[in-house]
């Protein structure tokens, strides 16, 4: 829980209070507008919280505010924390990145490629490679999501069942079932969003001896403070865990924009909310017996600002070191050839990829400029399905968080709305 202590005079860390204001009446206009249910929106810079505001409800039904201790959903916010957890191990000596996952997940050894399509039919070639640990880290393994509705192995992922968030599986059954399916393209040749990361997951418990909750609470969690984090909500937490809600009319992740044409005027929706998941009757109430790496945590915006704060600081907080400084540099780089643009994803969710790459689980800024959006070479962060969202600047010393509870991500341009709004405050 974020304390008294933690809140600094915008002015003293080179932000405008008056600025910031905007910040505050953008939060006061989504929900005025219905586009979401409640939000909250942190912003640290330089050793202290500058701005910490909540608006709307986490539970709209019953009429309970989003406070800075709601727990939310965080999703694919998951994934840089997996990223660690597998980079702590690197450090360790029990892999390299290079390594085929084969050598430790055995499955992974045939993998064969989807070709096209003959007479209704797949077409199947193998693997040219075996995918390596840094092709899953990178989202250049193959792998995709069910949840795309973008191409024939999408939909074999929905037929067979290839969802981690099959809370009751375990993460080697969910593997296996996966492994048997074809890859979307060549490992390493295209940028594709995927269960990379829950592959991840389960990594960590061959390589550590663990199940994944476990490591995350003895070696992460519980050193970095983050007492609200985990894969299901903890009883002290019950009564502060938000709902899930969609657009009017909406169905969830079945909605998920990936690809749109430039040439295409993008929607505006009217607003409006309809509840997608309960905050009394949510499978995350309950233990997981496969713990997603790729979407699984639950947490609070305090605890998440305390996951950032070891990443910005290099890879320790408050005298707990999780990783070395060159380690978390060599993260937070661009570990593509080019931008994602150029690996064949031009855009995900709303936004552009033209100048952001990819390091070891984080978007990385290339270029804002062909980015389109204010912000700074060399920022890192990413978001969850949900429209959760956070970003680290270490050229600004700046930390950006957003919380709320809106299913898909894509339904408006929410990130880069507050990109801009946090920028503009910035005054040295």
């Amino acid at each position: 829980m974020l304390g008294m202590e933690d809140q600094v005079v915008p002015e003293s860390v080179g932000l405008c209070a008056r600025r910031l204001e905007r910040v505050s009446a953008w939060m006061e206009e989504q929900v005025a507008r219905e586009r979401l249910p409640g939000l909250c929106t942190l912003i640290w810079r330089r050793g202290g919280v500058a701005f910490l505001e909540c608006r709307g409800y986490r539970d709209v039904e019953r009429a309970q505010p989003v406070t800075a201790d709601t727990v939310f959903r965080i999703y694919s916010m998951t994934k840089p924390v997996t990223s660690v957890a597998l980079m702590m191990l690197y450090e360790e000596g029990r892999f390299q990145l290079d390594d085929p996952v084969a050598r430790y997940i055995p499955a992974f050894r045939d993998m064969q490629v989807m070709a096209g399509v003959d007479v209704g039919k797949p077409r199947l070639v193998p693997a040219d490679s075996l995918i390596t640990i840094r092709q899953l880290l990178t989202h250049t393994s193959g792998l995709t999501y069910g949840f795309m509705h973008a191409n024939p192995v999408d939909a074999l992922y929905r037929e067979h069942a290839v969802d981690f968030a099959r809370r009751h599986e375990t993460l080697a059954e969910l593997v296996e079932r996966l492994t048997a399916l074809p890859l979307i393209a060549q490992p390493g040749t295209a940028w594709n969003y995927s269960v990379a990361t829950d592959v991840l997951g389960h990594l960590v418990e061959v390589l550590s001896g663990e199940h994944l909750a476990d490591f995350f609470r003895r070696r992460i969690l519980e050193p970095l403070g983050m007492q609200d984090t985990d894969f299901s909500v903890q009883a002290r937490g019950r009564d502060r865990f938000a709902a899930l809600y969609g657009p009017r009319g909406g169905m969830g992740l079945s909605d998920v924009n990936t690809m749109r044409s430039p040439a295409e005027l993008p929607p505006e929706r009217p607003g409006g909310l309809t509840l997608l998941e309960g905050a009394l009757d949510s499978p995350f109430l309950h233990p997981a017996r496969a713990c997603s790496g790729g979407g699984g945590l639950v947490g609070t915006v305090g605890d998440y600002l305390r996951f950032c704060r070891m990443l910005l600081n290099g890879g320790a907080l408050d005298g707990e070191r999780l990783l070395g400084p060159r380690t978390v540099a060599f993260m937070t780089r661009n570990h593509l050839g080019g931008d994602m643009a150029s690996m064949g994803q031009p855009r995900f969710s709303e936004a552009s990829f033209e100048g952001i790459g990819f390091g070891l689980g984080f978007s990385v800024t290339l270029d804002p400029v062909r980015a389109q959006i204010l912000g700074s070479a060399g920022e890192y962060g990413w978001g969850g399905a949900a429209s959760t969202a956070f970003w680290i600047d270490p050229q600004e010393e700046m930390i950006v968080i957003l919380m709320t509870q809106l299913l898909p991500s894509s339904t408006y341009p929410l990130r880069r709305e507050l990109r801009t709004l946090g920028y503009q405050a910035v005054l040295d």
